[in-house]
């Protein structure tokens, strides 16, 4: 197996070392995502897979790229777009933090950069810009199959909600409420929760006196993790079906196995449950560079630089070309086919994974693959 070497932050690579191929084509392709903060964990994911797209060039495409860290705050992920600018970019791996992705989206579109992202926020592809796209399924269809686990597999009628309350959860709330409401099911608690917060004790006590028949997170990794211990730690026998936090190896790091028995997620991918030989593959060059388990974020992150350069070598020679290429094309990606729906939103597809309590790799439940509609002859 190729070895793959690990990036460190703000140095730049280069994988024009061709090994005698003609080139196809040149990529400059920056990586300015979240690496401190709250979102550290989801923002490691995401840079790991796009670096490792990048390692893994198409034959014949030179690729240069510059891993940036952009912390949780749209300043700075404006400024770190702004210099990444200053040269000749081919597309960006852009920040996955909502609040980042509507920072950098006019200035994206003034210098004329894709940015390609694994962002869920949903309100992200509803600006009219033509220059974001999206890898990762947004809250329009992992809510949609949130819901739906929920009601139509698990039976349940009395969710309680609670949602983290920045601007990505702010939208999986809204998105529930909608699906829910399409479904006939009305939530019986709702509170949003900083993701800040040290203790989640008060908020679960609060779900819990309104008797829900299940509970129904969509926070970050680290909050994520701190209400299912405590929730386990208390007893609480109410199932949890949790957002795509969840489904991160290093999440579940953070939980015994035990606390894990039962709990639900919804996701893009699980690579770590398997499922094809590509995906297997993905999964081990992966651990190989990085000593650590991949997630959807890492894979949908690959996806999007893997069509990226599939454009570039394809003749694609500038980024308004990738740009072209990606609202027009179709990519057989690991975790699922991408195309956009017109906005940007490439990814249709969503599953569910669950825990046994005995491991914290769970199984593929559930999969609800393009709820959009938008991939032509696959089944909705």
């Amino acid at each position: 197996m190729r070895r793959f070497l690990s990036i460190l932050t703000a140095t730049v690579f280069s994988a024009s070392l061709l090994s005698g191929a003609a080139r196809a084509g040149e990529a400059s392709v920056p990586v300015l995502v979240p690496l401190t903060g709250f979102l550290s964990l989801e923002g490691t994911s995401q840079r790991n897979g796009a670096v490792l797209a990048l390692k893994d060039a198409p034959a014949g495409v030179a690729v240069r790229s510059e891993v940036i860290d952009t912390g949780t705050s749209p300043e700075a992920a404006v400024t770190a777009l702004e210099r990444a600018a200053g040269g000749k970019v081919t597309a960006v791996a852009a920040s996955m933090l909502g609040t980042q992705m509507l920072a950098m989206l006019p200035l994206a579109q003034d210098y004329g950069i894709p940015l390609v992202t694994v962002s869920g926020t949903a309100s992200i592809t509803e600006q009219g810009n033509p220059w974001v796209f999206r890898f990762f399924p947004g809250d329009a269809v992992t809510k949609e199959a949130h819901a739906r686990y929920v009601t139509e597999e698990l039976g349940k009628k009395r969710p309680a909600v609670i949602y983290q309350t920045t601007a990505y959860g702010q939208s999986g709330k809204a998105h529930l409420e909608q699906a829910f409401k399409t479904l006939g099911v009305e939530p019986v608690f709702e509170e949003g929760v900083d993701p800040a917060a040290k203790d989640l004790l008060p908020v679960l006590t609060k779900a819990l006196a309104a008797k829900p028949d299940v509970l129904v997170l969509h926070l970050h990794s680290g909050p994520t993790a701190l209400f299912i211990r405590q929730a386990a730690a208390n007893g609480v026998a109410v199932p949890i079906v949790a957002g795509s936090a969840m489904h991160q190896p290093s999440t579940a790091a953070l939980l015994e196995p035990a606390e894990l028995k039962g709990v639900c997620a919804e996701t893009a991918a699980s690579p770590v449950s398997g499922g094809s030989p590509e995906v297997e593959a993905f999964t081990a060059a992966y651990r190989a560079a990085f000593n650590a388990e991949p997630d959807a974020f890492a894979l949908g992150q690959y996806d999007g630089i893997r069509m990226v350069l599939a454009a570039v070598q394809g003749g694609a020679d500038s980024a308004e070309a990738v740009r072209r290429a990606l609202s027009s094309g179709t990519h057989q990606g690991l975790a699922m086919t991408y195309k956009s729906d017109g906005k940007g939103n490439m990814a249709h597809s969503a599953v569910i994974v669950c825990y046994d309590g005995a491991s914290r790799v769970p199984a593929i439940a559930k999969r609800y693959d393009n709820v959009t509609g938008v991939v032509t002859g696959m089944v909705k």
